[in-house]
């Protein structure tokens, strides 16, 4: 049995190891924002580490040292190793042979890109779902603006990556289109940091709130043409905010 184990009293099960939420957040003594949920540890130590890099504690070029972070959250080398293949996979860090991990950097062009990738496919799963969508599919998005719109008045950054997703994903769960929606989901998952430094920067949280609140009248009121064709200019109007904000940020002007 593992040191770090025995000494946060974290249960074993069949399929892995499994963490009790209040064991974690009194054990590593993080802040509230690294908590994990109940997970096998590599899983877990990837959500925490992901929040960390998202939220711009761990900045482009940064390396992710295996032996500092596994000496942090005091369990070894190995689930570190599996949580750093779970990043790599969804491209927040890369791991480079006598250097370890290190902190991507999405060139500028290629974040443009992937908001172009962004538009083309959540406004096909948009133009689908909104015919089928139903008075529980509505509720839970006008639930999710609620707490978006919360975490925008808090300024809470943390909770704006996840939420701004999670009511994406609420417009188009009834398309069914899964295969689709995942992919749209790792793109969502690399572009998170940089539309928080976008709301950061440029203080458009304003238009934003706006936006979100006219797709989801548009989507209540089935009007599919009308709505897709504002998603697909919310999208990229996000899109050259960031990039205009992104290149001064990094020229340092």
């Amino acid at each position: 049995m593992q040191k770090g184990l025995m000494l946060c009293g974290w249960e074993h099960a069949c399929a892995g190891r499994f963490i009790e939420v209040s064991d974690m957040a009194k054990n590593l003594a993080l802040p509230a924002s690294y908590r994990i949920k109940r997970m096998s540890l590599p899983a877990a130590l990837a959500e925490s580490l992901r929040e960390r890099i998202l939220n711009g504690e761990f900045k482009e070029g940064d390396a992710l040292i295996q032996e500092a972070i596994a000496a942090e959250y005091d369990v070894s080398r190995m689930p570190v190793r599996e949580a750093f293949r779970e990043l790599e996979a969804s491209g927040l860090i890369s791991l480079k042979i006598h250097k370890g991990a290190v902190v991507t950097a999405v060139p500028t062009d290629q974040v443009g890109e992937l908001f172009d990738l962004r538009a083309l496919l959540e406004c096909r799963l948009l133009a689908v779902s909104v015919p089928l969508m139903t008075a529980d599919h509505l509720a839970v998005a006008k639930s999710l603006l609620v707490e978006l719109d919360d975490a925008y008045h808090n300024r809470d950054v943390g909770r704006w990556g996840g939420l701004n997703w999670e009511f994406h994903k609420s417009l188009y769960i009834a398309a069914g289109h899964a295969q689709t929606l995942s992919i749209v989901q790792n793109i969502n998952v690399q572009t998170d940091r940089y539309i928080r430094l976008q709301l950061l920067l440029t203080d458009d949280l304003e238009d934003a709130e706006r936006e979100h609140h006219e797709i989801l009248r548009l989507c209540e009121a089935r009007d599919v043409e009308a709505v897709v064709a504002y998603m697909h200019k919310h999208i990229l109007d996000a899109k050259e905010h960031l990039l205009l904000a992104l290149r001064k940020s990094r020229s340092g002007t």
